[in-house]
């Protein structure tokens, strides 16, 4: 009893990252304790079912709780703060920068006994290749989507959706990376949040079938995405986390510096006027966001 009890919490807390860009979930599971045992039970579910869905049951219900009870935070800072709470986001992102290269260093310490060296070509490409990418082609992502409303989803944004679902569910199994990251760098973001907030209301009125059919048509295709993602890409992490683990935190590196510029770029950042407080107050926010996470991952990371 009291361990199900643990793991809903657990799962309230890695629910809560999966909303806030920056906040990695899969470092949460490190800080709480509980990584491994995620990794395992989605990848060696059908081996012991019974013990795994103890564990997961509670987990996924946590899960829900944490997502639905923060979004509609999150949406109204969107709302009324987006100058300030984009700037946290990107605080949130830049703060995890340093532990994700402290962790590339000792693990090269650890793979070649020998004392760390400066980054090699490879380690230079590896880093860069994100980075490039996430220029030339997030902004055009972005254009494309982030004005879409719940309302203007059809079927291709709803097919876009889903293959940034299984893309998401790889994102927050990696330690140092966000599934919410994701989505916001793609434009979908704020999308998502929406269909999440809104189900508040749609536990008011079940009858308006309307609202349903809106939030399903983000939220479906979506946690489609992201179940795929997660049975597909569990078994994969683990082993790439066991044999390149430098080159894939290299990578995660690259990720984070380039979203930021992604970020930055986002248009809902200077959808209202800038006053020198609110300039102050994004500022503020900024660091703020970035203490936190350093904090978070230089932890366990």
């Amino acid at each position: 009893m009291l361990q199900g009890v643990k793991n809903f919490f657990n799962g309230v807390f890695f629910g809560v990252g999966q909303v806030i860009p920056g906040v990695s979930a899969g470092t949460i599971a490190i800080i709480l304790g509980f990584y491994d045992q995620l990794i395992e039970t989605i990848s060696h579910f059908t081996e012991d079912w019974r013990r795994h869905t103890k564990f997961i049951i509670p987990f996924l219900l946590g899960i829900a709780v944490g997502i639905v009870a923060f979004s509609s935070l999150i949406q109204y800072l969107l709302t009324y703060h987006p100058f300030a709470t984009m700037l946290f986001f990107t605080g949130l992102i830049a703060g995890i920068i340093p532990s994700i290269y402290r962790h590339v260093k000792e693990n090269s310490v650890l793979q070649t006994d020998q004392p760390a060296q400066s980054m090699q070509l490879k380690d230079i490409a590896l880093v860069l290749i994100p980075i490039i990418l996430l220029v030339v082609v997030v902004a055009h992502l972005n254009t494309d989507t982030g004005d879409i409303a719940l309302v203007d989803v059809d079927l291709p944004v709803m097919i876009f959706i889903f293959v940034i679902g299984i893309i998401a569910a790889a994102s927050m199994l990696i330690p140092g990376l966000s599934g919410s990251f994701v989505l916001l760098v793609v434009g979908i973001y704020t999308l998502a949040i929406d269909a999440v907030s809104s189900i508040r209301f749609l536990l008011m009125d079940f009858t308006d079938f309307d609202l349903m059919w809106d939030i399903v048509r983000v939220l479906g295709p979506l946690g489609v995405g992201v179940v795929v993602g997660v049975i597909v890409m569990a078994r994969l992490i683990e082993k790439l986390m066991e044999k390149y683990n430098r080159e894939a935190f290299l990578v995660v590196l690259g990720l984070l510096i380039g979203s930021i510029y992604a970020l930055l770029m986002e248009p809902s950042l200077l959808r209202n006027e800038l006053t020198m407080l609110i300039i102050v107050m994004g500022i503020g926010s900024c660091i703020l966001g970035a203490i936190i996470s350093y904090q978070l991952s230089a932890k366990k990371l």
